[in-house]
């Protein structure tokens, strides 16, 4: 077996934290003064947002396969390409039409260079044994949000948005390409060997469809939270600074649970760093709920440390239950569905909002907990 690199697991991170602060996070900081001064609704670049996550949902079985025929390191490299693109279409645009487009195409980086494409490298490298430094890449990857904002933020005060975009372009072209061809290995040529022949297609079975549930209800949960947090604080009784200082303890947990894995859980079942997961939204809701507007943040802190387990749970868990064989393939399809309902979760969890906060938060740990259920029975393919 191939030793891994000390550099491959900080390349590996670092591209995630270009490749979340060039997209996921780009309009966070970005979206008013674009459309200010192209003349749109503040909602459009969203808008489009939903379109780029929609695309990534739809391509991400073809890029599983694409990662099987081709290895990691090629389709990271490809990503690079497709981001910088992508964010010169928007950095240039001069019309509405164009920049939401450059923002829908945002899809295609997502599609191929997110978590999943980074993880089966590791687990080309390193087979069952990549558990670890999944965890590290995780933990690095969730600096995307803290980094990403300032960071644009600095460049449109200092130049424009437009700046801002070309800044990531630029990141992902003179940095994260070279770095990755340079530092991460190509795949063994046994293994490029063994993919040339036409593979049988992986039938889904009721583990798949038990992960896929988990995590698509994580996703949902997570990217509803990513887009409300701050209002439900509010709703919850908190002043709107102390929310928005509150919202950003959900960073901060997300990242110490993840170090808390790497150091402490590592050794751990898979399954119980997915179970254990499920249930801190819950618990952080029930404090909330009871607390009132004192102990309200204890749902960002709840929320960012589930979904920091849970994010290395993704790449872990199939790993745990299948195997390495096929692990690119088995992943993306596993995640598809999280993708889909990602697309929705911003716009379904507004409607639960709009009725209370008590049956937004009753909703979303009602997910979680049937996740939870869905945890039970997922032993390995050779455990009896």
């Amino acid at each position: 077996m191939l030793n891994v690199s000390r550099a491959v697991v900080p390349v590996l991170g670092l591209g995630q934290v270009v490749a979340f602060a060039s997209s996921y996070y780009l309009l966070g900081v970005l979206a008013d003064p674009m459309a200010r001064d192209l003349g749109l609704d503040p909602a459009a670049p969203f808008a489009a947002l939903s379109a780029a996550f929609l695309l990534s949902a739809v391509l991400t079985p073809w890029a599983g396969r694409l990662i099987e025929r081709r290895g990691g390191r090629t389709v990271l490299a490809a990503s690079n390409v497709a981001y910088a693109a992508a964010l010169l279409l928007i950095g240039s645009a001069l019309n509405s039409w164009v920049l939401l487009t450059g923002i829908a195409a945002l899809g295609f980086g997502m599609a191929i260079g997110l978590y999943g494409t980074a993880f089966s490298v590791l687990v080309e490298l390193k087979g069952a044994a990549a558990r670890r430094s999944i965890t590290a890449v995780s933990l690095i990857g969730a600096l995307g949000g803290g980094v990403g904002w300032p960071l644009s933020r600095m460049a449109a005060e200092a130049w424009d948005w437009r700046a801002a975009c070309l800044m990531w372009a630029l990141a992902h072209l003179a940095i994260c390409l070279p770095l990755g061809l340079t530092v991460l290995p190509k795949r063994p040529r046994a293994d490029r060997c063994a993919t040339e022949a036409p593979a049988a297609p992986v039938i889904w079975d009721r583990r798949m469809l038990q992960m896929a549930g988990i995590f698509a209800g994580a996703w949902f949960v997570s990217t509803a939270m990513g887009a409300h947090l701050p209002r439900l604080l509010v709703d919850l009784g908190m002043s709107l600074d102390r929310a928005a200082w509150a919202a950003g303890l959900m960073a901060a947990s997300a990242i110490g649970a993840r170090l808390f894995d790497l150091l402490v859980l590592h050794r751990s079942h898979p399954v119980a760093t997915a179970r254990l997961g499920t249930l801190l939204h819950p618990a952080g809701a029930l404090i909330a709920s009871v607390g009132g507007p004192r102990l309200a943040a204890a749902i960002a802190v709840g929320q960012g440390a589930g979904n920091g387990l849970l994010s290395v749970a993704s790449g872990v868990l199939p790993l745990h239950v299948f195997g390495p064989d096929r692990y690119a393939v088995r992943q993306a399809m596993i995640l598809t569905p999280a993708r889909y309902l990602q697309a929705a979760a911003p716009a379904a969890y507004a409607l639960a909002l709009d009725a209370s906060a008590g049956f937004a938060l009753a909703a979303s740990s009602a997910v979680c907990l049937v996740m939870f259920a869905l945890t039970f029975g997922l032993r390995p393919v050779s455990a009896p």
